[in-house]
């Protein structure tokens, strides 16, 4: 048994297929099956159910690749001895970040951690929540940034701050003669929303517990999945949004006075760092969300007069 025979068969149960498996192992799909086969013969046992397309690991299979899994990850934690001896931050970071806060974060990040951690190599994908966590689950990726809290027992979650949700209103709504925008002013029914599958649209029909959709108030239904377009809905056809804070940044200044906050306790979102529950590259993560809270206001980083909102529907 060796650990190439391992990270074969994990490939396999990851992608549910040997010819894909074995791209992604830059071997031949014949040197993958045999090696695989070998494991086979030498245990006694099938891993694996050709039979079945997409193929599924028969039911011993199921604890051999969930061992192998974690032998494997035990194997990566001698490298980061090796690393933290030398104390050097090096290898490769692969991070999934929703794309409500990508754009609004990774900016102010990026260039000075690549500058710090030259010898890190940064693979980052904008995905929604549910796809950076089954990404986690199979190790696709090594950490995400979310909203949280998510309640996954194979995950673990480090809160890192506390976004406050704000009202962005065209002066031709009422919300806009407001100062301070209560929660029971929001009517789901006149609001511009991101569409199903972003976490940050239940969470805005979290902060009014109103579960209607638009579409069944307006003759128009937009689906969107960009924060900016939501903007950009309320400059050029009034109305208004649920906008993060960070997103506020680039505003101008007619921009700016449309922006309303909510009353204390503010509604926000809770951002975490979120890895498998048995994760490594322990250093690589701890360097990236060092990097993170050092660019972060310090009002976001406390929970005090703050109430996070769910993020489930």
């Amino acid at each position: 048994m060796t650990t190439v025979q391992l990270e074969y068969i994990v490939a396999v149960d990851t992608y549910r297929s040997f010819v894909v498996a074995a791209e992604k192992c830059f071997v031949t799909q014949p040197t993958l099956s045999m090696q695989i086969q070998k494991l086979e013969d030498e245990l006694g046992v099938k891993i694996f159910d050709r039979s079945k397309l997409p193929v599924v690991p028969t039911e011993i299979g199921v604890e051999i690749v969930e061992q192998s899994r974690i032998i494997l990850k035990e194997n990566s934690r001698i490298k980061e001895i090796v690393s933290g001896h030398k104390k050097e931050v090096q290898g490769n970071l692969r991070v999934g970040i929703i794309p409500t806060l990508a754009p609004y974060l990774l900016p102010r990040i990026l260039t000075g951690f690549m500058k710090k951690y030259p010898k890190v190599k940064l693979e980052i994908w904008e995905y929604p929540t549910e796809q950076i966590v089954q990404q986690l689950k199979l190790e696709q990726l090594d950490c995400g940034l979310l909203a949280t809290p998510l309640e996954n027992p194979n995950l673990e979650e480090q809160p890192l701050f506390y976004e406050s949700f704000v009202v962005y209103a065209a002066k031709t709504n009422p919300l806009f003669e407001k100062k301070i925008v209560k929660p029971e002013d929001i009517d789901v029914r006149e609001v511009w929303l991101l569409n199903e599958g972003h976490c940050m649209r239940n969470q805005v029909l979290n902060i009014c517990r109103d579960k209607f959709t638009m579409g069944e108030y307006k003759n128009l239904e937009y689906n969107t999945g960009s924060v900016e377009t939501l903007k950009r809905m309320v400059d050029l056809n009034a109305g208004y949004t649920i906008l993060p804070e960070l997103s506020l940044q680039d505003l101008s200044a007619r921009q700016m006075n449309m922006v309303r906050f909510f009353k204390s306790p503010e509604p926000v979102r809770e951002i975490s760092l979120v890895t498998h529950r048995f994760f490594v590259k322990q250093a690589l993560i701890a360097a990236f969300k060092k990097e993170i809270l050092a660019h972060v206001p310090e009002k976001m980083k406390a929970q005090k007069n703050k109430k996070i909102i769910e993020i489930n529907a």
